[in-house]
């Protein structure tokens, strides 16, 4: 696997508002899936928190920080299809420290 797609611990995401793919975790609302986001320090819109990047102004999707699992950086642009989301349950394997 290259070391660009693989999955991270959300408490090293980048804080600088760059996009990235983010896993949301499985709740009664359906399962976990894949969303673009970035880390907003807050505006007219709303607070400081993690957003869907494809939200538009009033109609902005904020993530608390409980409901994202992890984090990768944006794939490259010859990439066919968005990774699924992370499945493990364990924080050890996430980063490749569960080898």
């Amino acid at each position: 696997m290259d070391e660009q797609d693989r999955w991270r611990q959300m408490a090293s995401a980048p804080r600088d508002g760059s996009r990235i793919l983010v896993t949301i975790r499985a709740s009664e609302q359906g399962p976990a899936e894949v969303d673009l986001a970035y880390w907003s320090h807050g505006d007219q819109f709303g607070g400081e928190g993690w957003r869907a990047s494809d939200s538009s102004p009033g109609h902005i999707i904020e993530y608390a920080e409980p409901e994202l699992k992890c984090w990768m950086p944006m794939p490259s642009a010859n990439r066919t299809s968005m990774p699924s989301p992370w499945e493990g349950d364990d924080d050890e394997q996430l980063d490749g420290s569960g080898i």
